[in-house]
């Protein structure tokens, strides 16, 4: 069966998306084949009110879904039930698409990505949508998560669009927008400073010609390039460092240590521990590799993947493999752009001559000269790490703690997040553990202050306090945005000081974590935190001090509307 699953108008921010989520994977484990557009459907799902702004679905099979709590129970039972209840829908006058042809309406589409492909990249469409909603124009928002392409846009969308507006947060595929009028921003202005973002796409747009090769003229929105294309290589890593840290941890849940020829070994499980081992020894590869992509595109993958395996062998870790990743980049993009070739040899260029040379110098360099260095100081720095007294330990995970909420997504809160991720690969597991700890303090203190102090939120504030705890526990971060755009001197302050007890305090209870998400739905694999009890107890102080705190510096909605009106 063929399925197309569309969003109501009142599916909310994020849940929407993450439900469609939810039932493009269900429907993959049921055989059913998720469509890009209703037309090719044979029944459509309907995520929210059911009030569908597409004129195709006319005569469609429809099933809405209103209570989104639903999907989240249960999306094969939901996607059943569309195969037998589905009815032809009808469409209402209020409901009628306007042609823009006849009307002069605006005509946008957008893409969104972020790192790790969950929060932001939601929650940014979900606001362009929203805003483009309340000003009549027509928009459709593609977005690019974890769980692949999603809501994607047809060359005849694109080629009646206006206007392009790509804000991602790392490099992805653009080719197919080549000649339309493009912006290019960030999901953190878009998700926060949607109006403006809009008003500039429209006064700012040039026109998109991709290159095939690496010598794409950056634009003056890509200035800060060097963090961005470290942010690719992190969510190329990510999937790898989820994978080989859970599947280690059930290495060790499922297996016994015991004492071999004087030694403590893990046995029992040892084809578990073998393969959790090779998947972070590509951990280091992959981040090293995906930085030289985002640098030099195709060209540059060969030698950043090879200087990320040296950096391994070498025992330069992951520092390691970030300098060579920025080194492979940017000598593949120097060589396609300086090398002069006949124009009978330019083709073979990034093919050829770029990854040779680059990868040979590449994996000379850190032989001879980066690795033995960066070797070093990777390994004091995990000594130093493994050795911490209590005091220092403390102060380490106040620090990571508090760097989480600083900007809830942004770039203090990325450092912190791939310094905890990238210590894994060197098995040192306690920074991650204030990482996520502290990362989950500002959702769920928000969400808790709107049960504390309820009177004094709005209605629509009471209801993020609500999504806000479900992705506090997921370690969605993002969830207090809403609060923290609306009432940053009161609501940053409180979640950094919260989050900060929440890692000092998982740091003295000696806690480790051993896969950089999946909040508490994590801990159902016994072995992935240690030990439990402390960890979650230092998430419950920080997120009550923090939530408590908020709860009574909080002015009420009107006094607060006039302070940010102000």
């Amino acid at each position: 069966m063929n399925i197309y699953i569309v969003e109501g108008s009142n599916s909310g921010p994020v849940n929407g998306r993450l439900a469609k989520a939810e039932l493009a994977l269900a429907a993959n484990s049921l055989n059913f084949k998720v469509v890009d557009n209703a037309t090719s459907a044979d029944t459509i799902i309907s995520v929210g009110d059911g009030n569908i702004n597409d004129k195709s679905v006319i005569g469609k099979k429809v099933y809405v879904v209103s209570d989104l709590n639903e999907i989240f129970a249960d999306p094969k039972k939901i996607l059943n039930n569309a195969k037998l209840k589905a009815t032809i829908y009808e469409q209402s006058a209020s409901s009628a698409p306007v042609s823009a042809a006849n009307n002069g309406q605006k005509r946008i589409v957008a893409v969104t990505a972020c790192p790790t492909g969950v929060a932001h990249t939601f929650m940014a469409a979900e606001a362009i949508e929203e805003e483009a909603k309340k000003r009549g124009w027509w928009c459709k928002v593609e977005t690019r998560g974890s769980v692949g392409v999603g809501n994607e846009l047809t060359p005849e969308e694109i080629a009646a669009a206006d206007v392009v507006i790509v804000a991602c947060d790392i490099d992805v595929d653009l080719s197919k927008f080549a000649g339309k009028k493009m912006y290019r921003t960030k999901t953190g202005p878009a998700l926060k400073k949607t109006a403006q973002e809009l008003d500039r796409a429209f006064n700012e747009a040039t026109i998109y010609q991709p290159t095939s090769s690496a010598s794409t003229t950056k634009s003056s929105n890509e200035k800060k390039g060097v963090y961005k294309h470290l942010l690719t290589g992190v969510s190329y890593m990510l999937p790898m460092v989820v994978a080989g840290g859970l599947i280690i941890a059930l290495s060790f849940a499922f297996g016994s240590f015991e004492m071999v020829d004087g030694v403590q070994k893990l046995v029992g499980e040892s084809h578990l521990a073998q393969i959790g081992g090779l998947a972070f020894s590509l951990m280091v590869p992959l981040l090293a590799g995906y930085i030289s992509y985002s640098i030099a595109d195709r060209p540059g993958l060969a030698p950043g993947l090879v200087g990320g395996l040296l950096a391994v062998s070498t025992g330069a870790g992951f520092l390691g493999g970030i300098i060579i990743g920025y080194f492979a980049g940017y000598l593949a993009m120097l060589i396609t752009k300086y090398l002069p070739l006949p124009k009978t040899l330019e083709a073979l260029k990034p093919i050829l001559i770029v990854p040779l040379l680059a990868t040979l110098a590449t994996g000379l360099v850190m032989q001879f000269i980066v690795g033995t260095p960066i070797a070093w100081l990777m390994e004091a720095l995990t000594e130093w790490l493994k050795s911490m007294g209590t005091a220092n330990a403390v102060l380490l995970g106040a620090l990571l703690g508090g760097m989480m909420c600083t900007d809830m997504g942004g770039p203090i809160n990325k450092v912190a997040y791939a310094f905890g991720t990238g210590l894994i690969s060197a098995q040192v597991y306690a920074p991650m553990a204030a990482v996520m700890a502290g990362g989950m303090v500002p959702p769920l203190a928000m969400g808790l202050a709107t049960l504390i102090a309820r009177k004094k939120f709005a209605k629509a504030e009471q209801e993020s306090g609500k999504a806000s705890l479900v992705l506090g526990l997921c370690f969605i971060s993002e969830g207090a945005i809403p609060f923290a755009a609306r009432d940053p001197l009161r609501v940053i302050p409180c979640c950094i000081i919260g989050g900060a007890i929440t890692g000092g305090l998982s740091l003295a209870f000696g806690s480790e974590l051993m896969t950089p998400h999946g909040g508490l739905f994590a801990l159902a694999i016994p072995g992935v935190v240690k030990p439990v009890g402390g960890y979650l107890l230092s998430i419950v102080v920080g997120s009550v001090i923090a939530g408590v705190a908020y709860a009574l510096i909080k002015k009420p909605e009107a006094q607060t509307s006039e302070l940010v009106s102000a």
